[in-house]
């Protein structure tokens, strides 16, 4: 059943080309869709297209499908071709001739648009979700192993104190950023397509401003040319957002593949953590973070294969652009689960103190000790060649002691700062207000 069929039918050949996989992604949007159309009706009811009768009985219609889509009886049927010929086909069949009128002022262009845009919304939520949970892990590691050092590296030799508080904090501080660059995706995907129909607006006099209001949108797409445009600029952003994050989180599973390698040994795992070698007998391998290293690097290729599909596109809906779900819909999953198993991961992270008292690491201290010359008034340039002398004679012994007092440093890591600009961040997302425009929605509020 396609909704734009007439009399002639599709090449099965062409048929099964042009639908792809959409049946299997549509799955993921039918809530959405029904929400848009729950929306769409009342507009509709509000211009004149509606009668009360007939939007009483879509409306109960529709009610009855967003329940069957959150228990998860809902299916798109062999023959149907996405789900919102599905979503109108069982309305029809439910409520009879009122379930034909609800196309009416929209196009499948606007229709996936608003779908779109309000899965991303949640999935976004999901994502802010999971970060935060890795983000409290990291800042309560912090400040749980603030005062037990580690080598720090630049060029991977070893350069100067770091201390797990740094590394732990530093890589907590860096979600916060991350999250920065997410609600710029936010921002874009929370402005309202609906009402732009196939991309170039309606002759029915649409209320676009009260589907704003009923779906939770902070904005209008206000040009409709430019709100079918939005198609893949808003998955390139999003997309732009995640591989933050993954880039981040990729960053993180290298040092810890690395630490946690014998010749560092800063840090363990319980056994059953870990995975051994079918011949080694000794071995505990860190699959789990080199497959969040993997799967994070492989997310930050998704702006670049999204802006490959869509260069040169011009305006206008095309085709091409079903291609994107089979992208971005998969990494959020795969983030999802990275950000997951890593905040698990973390519950049980054992780290080594003493670290530094090995005789390898006391070069660490060079610059500790070049510092304290300085304060005593002597030059920097001479106090550096002096220490640096000594280390060439081999005479060089210094006090492993850290005195780094400043903003964001070893003895001072700002926690409750980075903890106050995270949790700022999350607030400006504004999840309650949105829950609470979509319950209204949901119960005909």
């Amino acid at each position: 059943m396609k909704i734009w069929q007439k009399n002639t039918d599709v090449n099965a050949f062409v048929d099964s080309f042009t639908v792809g996989n959409d049946r299997e992604l549509d799955l993921q949007l039918a809530a959405a869709d029904i929400l848009g159309s729950l929306a769409h009706t009342r507009m509709l009811h509000s211009i004149g297209l509606l009668d009360g009768p007939d939007l009483a009985a879509v409306q109960a219609g529709l009610r009855e499908l967003y329940n069957e889509v959150t228990e998860g009886t809902f299916t798109i049927d062999d023959g149907v071709e996405d789900v919102h010929s599905q979503v109108e086909l069982l309305l029809t069949q439910r409520v009879g001739d009122a379930g034909k009128k609800i196309h009416s002022g929209r196009s499948r262009n606007d229709q996936v648009l608003v779908d779109l845009k309000l899965y991303f919304r949640t999935e976004i939520e999901n994502l802010v979700k999971h970060t935060q949970a890795l983000f409290d892990r990291l800042a309560t590691l912090s400040e749980t192993h603030k005062a037990v050092l580690l080598p720090g590296y630049t060029h991977l030799q070893i350069a100067m104190p770091s201390s797990f508080g740094l590394w732990f904090g530093a890589y907590a501080e860096s979600l916060v950023d991350d999250l920065a660059l997410l609600h710029a995706a936010w921002t874009v995907c929370n402005k309202n397509p609906l009402g732009s129909a196939a991309g170039y607006g309606s002759s029915f006099p649409l209320n676009r401003r009260m589907t704003t209001d009923l779906l939770g949108f902070d904005d209008l797409n206000y040009n409709v040319v430019y709100a079918q445009m939005g198609r893949g600029k808003t998955e390139r952003i999003l997309a732009q957002g995640m591989s933050a994050i993954a880039a981040t989180l990729a960053k993180f599973a290298m040092d810890v593949c690395l630490y946690i390698n014998q010749n560092f040994g800063f840090i363990s795992f319980p056994d059953h953590l870990t995975t051994g070698s079918s011949i080694m007998p000794h071995k505990k391998n860190p699959d789990v973070f080199e497959l969040v290293r993997g799967r994070c690097n492989k997310i930050q290729a998704l702006p670049n294969e999204i802006a490959l599909m869509t260069a040169n596109l011009p305006s206008g809906y095309h085709r091409d652009l079903q291609l994107l779900k089979e992208n971005l819909f998969p990494a959020f999953r795969s983030l999802n689960e990275c950000l997951e198993i890593t905040t698990f991961m973390l519950e049980h992270i054992e780290i080594k103190k003493n670290i530094l008292d090995d005789p390898k690491y006391d070069y660490l201290f060079s610059v500790e000790v070049v510092n304290e010359e300085v304060l005593k008034g002597v030059p920097f340039r001479e106090a550096y060649r002096n220490i640096g002398l000594a280390i060439e004679g081999g005479t060089f012994s210094p006090q492993k002691v850290v005195n780094h007092t400043h903003e964001g440093s070893i003895g001072n890591l700002c926690t409750t700062e980075i903890r106050q600009a995270f949790d700022g961040m999350v607030e400006r997302f504004g999840f309650d207000r949105i829950h609470g425009a979509l319950k209204g929605l949901l119960v005909g509020e």
